[in-house]
């Protein structure tokens, strides 16, 4: 990624912004795309579960801090438990769309660029949710995690995991939450210049937070997208924009170039009068010598 590409006083480039319906197309076919693929890879319960706990003994091996900790937070209040539960519901999709609106609008090859990286990021977690399906935390008994979703709402998935029709919940791996949490942070930092735009990176470390606190994801959910979404950034780099310089009115050799001429201007013409007696005066002075 290459930071300094437009200075964020600059007009945006409209020739770099794609069609408008085009990209409304494009957009919502990925989305519908992503919905069915989930949907399909419903179904392996069994496998979904059987995965879970290998991702849940594999953390342990390892020594990632349990999932518990970070709940265990939320559960001391429980207007925080819901403010958690809202922020998984509703936070996610709309401020993905509104961060594609705003650079379509004011940094149209800023979003050319994060469109791509979020389709590539999308496909690669459609891939894994069909070969890895995966039982989140709140449902793996052996997490002893708390459903807050069903607990204390609100939630977006049903009761029943297995006959929900609404969404694929055995699709924890890789987590998109976070991944597009850091996608929209990384996509301003790049975009604009003002000193707070910093504080975009609140907005994944509370996402990662909360995923994880109302136990819909483990933190390697979160470790294989930011793996998924690096290898984005280094395949489909930010392209820099090369300033045009200004044209050398001669060509660049190593000789200096020529001097422009300097019109001067014109010597006064000698009167007739005044030259023929300065002419004559010196015929008589020529003749005179010879005489003599």
């Amino acid at each position: 990624m290459h930071a300094g590409s437009e200075p964020a006083d600059q007009e945006p480039d409209s020739s770099a912004r794609p069609p408008l319906v085009r990209e409304l197309l494009l957009v919502v076919g990925l989305f519908v795309i992503y919905k069915l693929g989930r949907q399909a890879a419903n179904g392996h319960v069994e496998e979904a579960y059987r995965n879970a706990g290998n991702v849940w003994d594999f953390e342990r091996s390892v020594h990632l801090p349990g999932e518990g900790t970070v709940q265990s937070l939320l559960l001391h209040n429980e207007t925080l438990i819901h403010l958690a539960n809202t922020y998984y519901a509703t936070v996610h999709f709309p401020a993905t769309l509104l961060f594609l609106v705003w650079l379509y609008w004011r940094r149209p090859r800023h979003y050319v660029w994060a469109r791509r990286i979020l389709a590539a990021l999308t496909g690669a977690a459609l891939v894994l949710h069909l070969l890895f399906p995966l039982a989140p935390p709140r449902l793996l008994a052996a997490a002893g995690l708390v459903d807050t979703g069903q607990v204390y709402g609100p939630t977006v998935y049903g009761a029943t995991p297995a006959t929900d029709s609404m969404a694929n919940q055995f699709a924890a791996m890789p987590s998109l939450h976070f991944g597009w949490a850091v996608m929209v942070a990384v996509g301003l930092i790049v975009a604009t210049r003002a000193r707070w735009r910093w504080l975009w990176l609140l907005h994944p470390l509370i996402t990662l937070l909360v995923i994880v606190g109302t136990a819909n994801h483990y933190w390697l959910d979160s470790i294989v997208v930011s793996a998924l979404l690096a290898v984005a950034f280094a395949a489909l780099p930010l392209r820099r924009t090369v300033p045009v310089r200004a044209r050398i009115p001669w060509p660049a050799t190593g000789y200096e170039p020529a001097p422009t001429a300097v019109l001067r201007p014109a010597e006064p013409a000698m009167s007739t009068a005044y030259a023929e007696p300065q002419t004559h005066s010196v015929r008589s002075y020529a003749s005179s010598g010879t005489r003599r």
